[in-house]
């Protein structure tokens, strides 16, 4: 007779939160705002330049089971960045993976900068995470998602776990990009390979809607470096970017996306 019981259940953070900007005369300012769990809206005063708001995990970090969902809405005319408090931490997993789900909508002239700070993945973590936005032909936007595989001045590496990233980006109700990027298994092998990251322990994905993109793509490839690369196509232009550590991709990664950007980078970059 077997007499070994199941592993308990533990518990896992749950997070959702939801914002609807609105332009009052010439500023951006929040119309309704919702939030349970653990996921947090902050709204911090700037000077000028658009609405800035930061996400908070309360949870301090992710693991298998956690949940994190959130959706914004951005009224015509709306001018908005977007990122985190600081570096999220996909911890090792038990079992399952967390899920994050970030949802857009942005209404005609609504322009966003979508700049959460990196992803750490540790030595079995596990993560799946969604993005789509939905947005009009004269709408502005720039995305940004960095991740870390470990932390190179810790010594860290990561040889097993799951990473998957789904982008859907509709422009008029037509799909004009999407993206899935899946590590999984034998991440070590994977990293090493020269079809895979090329050895690379950190990676950044960069895509822009603007004017003018097609007559930058010399220039940011430049700032990409000579394991990154630029193409333009569609109204959109996206870069890709490796590095061997955290602090080379920053290197690389904070000029491009201020030669993107026409307000910069949300302040909490610098801290």
């Amino acid at each position: 007779m077997d007499d070994a019981k199941p592993a308990p259940a533990l518990q896992r953070a749950r997070g959702s939160a939801g914002a609807v900007l609105q332009r009052v005369g010439e500023t951006t300012r929040l119309r309704r705002l919702r939030q349970e769990g653990c996921l947090k809206l902050r709204f911090p005063r700037v000077a000028a330049g658009p609405l800035e708001a930061v996400t908070i995990n309360t949870a301090g970090g992710l693991t298998g089971g956690d949940r994190i969902d959130l959706s914004l809405a951005l009224e015509a005319g709306t001018q908005a960045s977007v990122t985190t408090q600081a570096a999220e931490r996909v911890y090792r997993a038990r079992d399952g993976a967390a899920e994050v789900t970030n949802r857009i909508e942005m209404a005609p002239g609504a322009s966003l900068s979508w700049l959460p700070q990196e992803t750490i993945l540790f030595e079995g973590g596990r993560l799946r995470r969604r993005l789509e936005l939905d947005c009009t032909a004269d709408g502005r936007f720039l995305l940004c998602e960095a991740v870390l595989l470990g932390r190179a001045a810790m010594g860290e590496s990561v040889a097993t776990g799951l990473y998957r990233d789904s982008w859907r980006v509709r422009r008029d109700g037509r799909l004009v990009f999407a993206e899935e990027m899946r590590l999984e298994g034998d991440l070590a092998a994977t990293i090493a390979s020269p079809a895979g990251l090329y050895g690379a322990g950190a990676f950044a994905t960069v895509l822009w809607q603007s004017e003018g993109g097609a007559e930058r793509v010399e220039n940011l490839r430049a700032m990409a470096g000579p394991l990154g690369g630029v193409s333009a196509f569609d109204g959109l232009l996206v870069a890709r970017l490796l590095a061997p550590s955290g602090l080379d991709l920053r290197a690389r990664l904070v000029p491009l996306l201020r030669a993107l950007s026409n307000t910069g980078l949300p302040r909490l970059w610098w801290l």
